[in-house]
């Protein structure tokens, strides 16, 4: 795991001074190396986080074999071994890295296809004069670019990009609203005006002699999404137990220490018992421990842990400890996220004990339904007939919903019945906001709001309209929430301390046969029953029907006690800024203080975030 830079640029004479700038911005993303290579009109800098082959022979850039092509690269393939030998090349270390280098010297952009892991790298051809920027499918592992008159520019990170003084600071104004309707801003697009983050799956081209970029999808899930033939049960219970223990055992190649994040739930549980099956060593796990049994997860992770024999450490954190973390985990946050500083605290906590890579169960909810979002998509879909009523009777009856009940439920059922006509991907955003429309409309100074982001990116995939309802709910998710959010927060939070994080749940070989899957198969009439009837002697039923938790805080309570000061001061900050109003702001913030049931914490503490984020960039 790594950063990586880049400038490709006809105009910067001075492009080392600015790529070192670069890199030094991401010093903590690799601690072990650092380098830089410069030719011409291109230069590349690294950031090197040792993994495998731990010695300098995997020191980056790395240039090929043949002079042509150079390499810096971030992340891991997993199967780096198996396809080693089908490339005739010189190697002169034991390193993906070097692999990958071989493949795309041997193959081109193709080589791509071959690669089972979580990576963002670039390589600049010398003969084409061309830079190739490639991101993994999942979107496990960032990475950001930028064009305009001067150039090209890369970086595993957006401030890192700010560093080469040649990014302009300036906010998308459209990206605030997306950020504070979804807590994120939805990929292409960041908060930055002229900061872009590649889609996953996409190899981007940009030729220097013509300023010009374009794009190639080489992966997307929603094209996964067709029925296979009928298989038994048993069967697909099979099929997902060996995909997934194959995936587990893929990311246990590893020089370093490793452990895994175990919060005694049902996915790290699966991740542990797969770990402790199929390695020969005693596995490390981690849990953060809370005094308050409220917010513990203790019990359930001492059970897996002492099941699975694992050499367990369990942190305790009082709330106080966490609030003398948070601005620290805060200025860490690269990019402004609604979640986060929990991340921060798990990756500090297991980093400072020793571990350099844990496996995390991050991505089971998405593929196997375990959010509530999966049952109420799939009720929606049976209710579509709720649309042929006249839309004044549907506005009346969601009007007198809210009269009743008030709440963040009710006004989501409001704006759901307010749909002209029922769709899918309209539904979907709907039940992902946070911030409603009309809420947001009060605090910021604009007439009219930007169009949904997601709703636009769904209409645009290719998906069976019909049927496999869950496995569009789960192709939404991957491209949505868990890559704009939880896989953002996952890498920014967690190599903040140089510390790999590893998903076993988004191999993209398990995904893509869960996603063919039928909903009569998956169907969560339990938590994430395929998942728990595929792994029976790892998930047993006290893990299974224990509360779903979460890694949770008192944030409410902290708001409007210990942290009222911290959060009021920023609030009233980012209310004065030009693109909102006042008042409006001010007001959604006493409405929380005042016990609103309509704004939770999640809808004003994104105005904190935001406000300390702009405050880090020196805007």
């Amino acid at each position: 795991m790594c950063g990586i830079n880049g400038i490709v640029s006809k105009k910067i004479r001075d492009k080392e001074i600015r790529v070192k700038s670069m890199n030094a911005r991401l010093a903590h993303r690799g601690p072990d190396d650092e380098g830089f290579w410069q030719e011409g009109e291109a230069a590349l800098g690294h950031k090197r986080l040792s993994i495998i082959d731990l010695s300098n022979a995997g020191h980056q850039p790395m240039v090929s074999a043949c002079g042509r092509f150079v390499l810096v690269f971030n992340g891991e393939v997993y199967n780096f071994r198996q396809l080693r030998n089908k490339f005739d090349y010189p190697y002169k270390s034991y390193t993906d890295s070097e692999v990958v280098l071989a493949a795309w010297a041997n193959t081109g952009p193709e080589c791509v296809e071959l690669f089972n892991g979580m990576f963002a790298f670039a390589v600049w051809d010398k003969k084409e004069q061309a830079l190739f920027l490639v991101r993994d499918r999942l979107g496990i592992k960032p990475l950001y670019w930028s064009l305009n008159d001067d150039g090209l520019f890369f970086s595993s990170e957006v401030r890192a990009l700010l560093a080469s003084g040649n990014v302009s600071k300036a906010l998308n104004d459209d990206s605030v609203v997306d950020f504070l309707r979804y807590q994120t801003v939805q990929t292409p697009d960041t908060i930055l005006k002229e900061v872009q983050m590649l889609l996953p799956g996409t190899i981007l081209t940009y030729r220097l002699n013509v300023n010009e970029v374009t794009t190639d999808s080489y992966w997307n899930p929603f094209e996964k999404i067709e029925q296979k033939r009928p298989e038994s049960y048993d069967e697909v219970k099979k099929n997902v137990r060996n995909f997934f223990f194959e995936s587990v055992e893929r990311r246990l190649v590893a020089d370093v220490p490793f452990g895994a994040f175990l919060s005694g739930g049902i996915d790290s549980s699966a991740v542990v018992g797969a770990m402790a099956r199929v390695s020969n060593n005693q596995i490390d796990t981690f849990n953060v421990a809370f005094s308050e049994d409220e917010f513990s997860e203790a019990p359930y992770a001492r059970y897996v842990a002492k099941m699975n024999r694992t050499n367990h450490h369990e942190i305790h954190l009082e709330p106080d400890d966490f609030l003398h973390l948070l601005p620290d985990a805060l200025s860490a946050m690269d990019h402004p996220s609604g979640d986060g500083p929990n991340t921060w605290v798990v990756s500090k906590m297991t980093k400072e004990a020793g571990i350099t890579m844990a496996l995390s169960g991050l991505g089971g909810d998405e593929v196997f339904g375990g959010y509530a979002i999966f049952n109420r998509m799939m009720a929606l879909e049976r209710r579509k007939w709720l649309w042929r009523l006249p839309l004044f009777l549907r506005q009346l009856a969601g009007k007198n919903l809210v009269s009743l009940k008030p709440g963040v439920a009710s006004l989501k059922v409001k704006r759901l019945l307010e749909m002209k006509d029922y769709s899918f991907e309209e539904a979907f955003a709907i039940s992902r906001q946070a911030l409603m429309d009309s809420q947001l409309a009060g605090m910021l100074n604009r007439n009219d709001l930007p169009v949904h982001y997601p709703v636009e990116w769904l209409k645009k995939q290719r998906f069976q309209k019909d049927g496999n309802v869950l496995s569009r709910v789960s192709a939404a998710e991957l491209t949505t929430y868990m890559q704009n959010v939880l896989l953002r927060d996952s890498d920014q939070m967690s190599m903040a301390h140089a510390l790999e994080v590893r998903v076993p749940f988004l191999d993209h070989e398990l995904v893509e046969y869960v996603l063919s899957l039928p909903d009569n198969i998956k169907r969560p009439v339990t938590p994430k029953k395929l998942l728990v009837d595929s792994m029976p002697d790892l998930l047993p039923d006290y893990i299974v029907n224990r509360p779903k938790m979460g890694f949770v805080f008192p944030w409410r309570d902290w708001l409007k006690g210990e942290m009222h000061a911290y959060a009021d001061e920023r609030i009233r900050s980012i209310a004065q800024r030009e693109m909102f109003n006042e008042n409006g702001v001010l007001d959604i913030w006493q409405r929380f203080l005042n016990g609103d049931a309509s704004v939770t914490f999640s809808r004003v503490w994104p105005l904190v975030v935001l406000e300390e984020w702009i405050r880090g960039v020196g805007e």
